[in-house]
């Protein structure tokens, strides 16, 4: 990744883009997401007095955005810490050089002896990052921090997710030392973390959601070759950056990718585990996912939430309320109901080609 063109929000204010690898042989400029973009640069300049926790549609983009919110924050000041148990490259633990030595000083302090990063559990590794801006803070007084945290609640388990955290508030609440402003993000597309997280008040849940149509069009704009038109594009993917680059190495195959899908998420199995009724009620959900926003439909709702085909209890469309733009109040054709969405329209049809197989 690497820096690439400057950009400037809507108040004038000047970042960079930076360069992302979009697909195995294709590189391109953050796209889009001026409204997150401008989230980011406030929160920079006013810093924030407890955690942000960023939840989305599996593949929207957001560990992009974070890796552009590091970009951001360091053009103002911050010194940042970076991780992502979910990979296995070692961007999955990054920090600013200033705070080399302070990161060493924690490992060993923490685990008893020098260990190398890559030699971590990714569950330590994520526990660790809150520990370690505790004594960068001790450390580095009047400093501006900034600690991103993509998919933590995988690494450290759902039941834990409440406590990691308030693990992140205690440091910014009760710092022993001080610090001039900091800023924590934490991720997670696991759709029951939110709820786990959502029972306590120590974080500010915020939602995200795949681009916008503007956004997503020119994004599309910057694949080169031949592909589908734009529309078809769009009624696949819904603005998902998964699915888009998913279809992009697939040479635009969707039966592919659909194929990927089903297996993936195992939905034979699934689909077949349900009741007749249950079954009925999810080809109801194919058509109009709101339809399971009841008690009767709420068992199969839960576990369509828990294998992340589907987003429940969509808050209010403010756009206030959202990291970028909220999706539209409903939007069929993609799946988007005014209380649940369909992940994309391709988990939608990854399900309805798992439903029509038990019938045959």
């Amino acid at each position: 990744m690497e820096d690439s063109t400057a950009s400037k929000d809507s108040r004038g204010k000047s970042f960079k883009r930076i360069r992302v690898r979009f697909a195995r042989d294709l590189e391109v400029d953050f796209t889009g997401r001026i409204s997150a973009i401008e989230r980011v640069i406030k929160w920079g300049e006013e810093g924030m007095s407890q955690p942000v926790v960023v939840f989305d549609p599996e593949g929207c983009g957001k560990s992009t955005w974070l890796r552009q919110t590091i970009e951001i924050l360091k053009g103002m000041g911050y010194k940042a810490i970076y991780v992502n148990p979910t990979e296995t490259s070692l961007v999955r633990f990054a920090y600013d050089e200033d705070l080399g030595e302070v990161v060493r000083e924690a490992f060993k302090s923490v685990m008893g002896e020098a260990v190398p990063i890559a030699g971590v559990p990714v569950g330590r590794l994520a526990e660790l990052a809150f520990e370690i801006v505790a004594m960068a803070v001790r450390r580095l007084s009047r400093t501006r921090i900034d600690v991103l945290v993509d998919e933590a609640f995988k690494a450290v388990g759902i039941r834990n997710a409440s406590l990691y955290v308030k693990s992140a508030l205690n440091v910014m609440e009760h710092p022993k030392g001080g610090y001039d402003k900091l800023v924590a993000i934490l991720t997670t597309s696991e759709g029951l973390s939110r709820s786990e997280v959502g029972r306590h008040r120590w974080a500010d849940l915020v939602p995200m959601w795949n681009m916008s149509r503007e956004d997503f069009r020119e994004l599309y704009n910057k694949i080169p070759g031949e592909k589908p038109s734009f529309e078809e594009i769009w009624e696949w993917a819904g603005g998902n950056l998964w699915i888009l680059r998913e279809l992009y190495e697939a040479r635009w195959n969707v039966e592919e990718v659909v194929e990927k899908l089903i297996d993936g998420k195992r939905l034979d199995s699934f689909v077949r585990s349900l009741s007749s009724n249950d079954r009925r009620r999810l080809e109801k959900a194919i058509e109009d996912p709101d339809t399971l926003f009841n008690r009767e439909g709420m068992p199969v709702l839960n576990r369509l939430v828990e294998l992340n085909l589907a987003v429940d209890d969509i808050p209010s469309r403010k756009p206030s309320r959202w990291i970028d733009r909220p999706p539209p109040k409903k939007d069929l054709n993609i799946g988007i109901g005014e209380y649940v969405a369909w992940q994309t329209p391709l988990h939608r049809e990854a399900l309805k080609r798992a439903l029509k197989q038990i019938k045959t």
